[in-house]
């Protein structure tokens, strides 16, 4: 009976204790490694837990002819500081997502409509791939170089889901040829012909 008069008190003043459930972001707030400051309580609204942008199919008339829509804490503030996030893959025939990585966060990739080929490259250079159909799953590891092609011959959607509310993302092949790294350099580094070098910077639109 004593340890019931004991923990009255405690179990009263710790149900009234603040919880921070979320922290729905304030993106005029600076970005850091642990997200967006919060919004004000106050001014949190249902809408605030709520993204519709994934709904809409994304334009493939491009260079990959695909497209990724995302569903980051930039888009969607609902998730700062839950560690989750999604994105929209459509992927038109013969389309594909080159070779990328996201530094933080591993990814989860549903499909749920068409064909598409999926792969990763393990960090001992083992390589990882498998043909996909509709609900199928696939685990693409955090930070290791992956990619996502149509196989089919109609177009193909798959979500991601990622182990974090902003998981970063570098495609390769952008950040060789689309930006101003010396060509020597990708040359000497990669042991590509300059040649080579020179017309995927003249298609991707890279300098240097």
């Amino acid at each position: 009976m004593l340890h019931i008069f004991f923990l009255l008190p405690l179990l009263l003043s710790t149900s009234h204790a603040s919880v921070n459930d979320f922290c729905v972001a304030d993106l005029k707030g600076q970005d850091g490694p642990s997200g967006y400051p919060c919004k004000p309580p106050s001014k949190v609204t249902t809408h605030d837990f709520v993204y519709a942008g994934l709904a809409a199919e994304g334009s493939t008339s491009n260079i990959i002819s695909a497209a990724v829509t995302p569903a980051f804490v930039a888009q969607f503030p609902g998730l700062n500081g839950l560690g989750l996030s999604a994105a929209r893959l459509d992927i038109a025939p013969g389309g594909v997502i080159p070779l990328h990585t996201h530094p933080g966060a591993s990814e989860l990739l549903i499909v749920t409509e068409g064909l598409v080929t999926a792969g990763f490259i393990a960090s001992d250079n083992s390589v990882y791939v498998k043909k996909l159909s509709k609900g199928q799953v696939f685990i693409l590891p955090q930070g290791l170089l992956h990619f996502q092609l149509s196989y089919g011959k109609s177009k193909a959607v798959a979500y991601a889901v990622f182990s974090s509310s902003n998981p970063g993302l570098q495609i390769l092949d952008f950040a060789l040829f689309a930006s101003n790294f010396s060509s020597s350099l990708i040359t000497q580094t990669t042991f590509l012909d300059p040649e080579q070098v020179k017309k995927l910077k003249s298609v991707l639109g890279g300098s240097g």
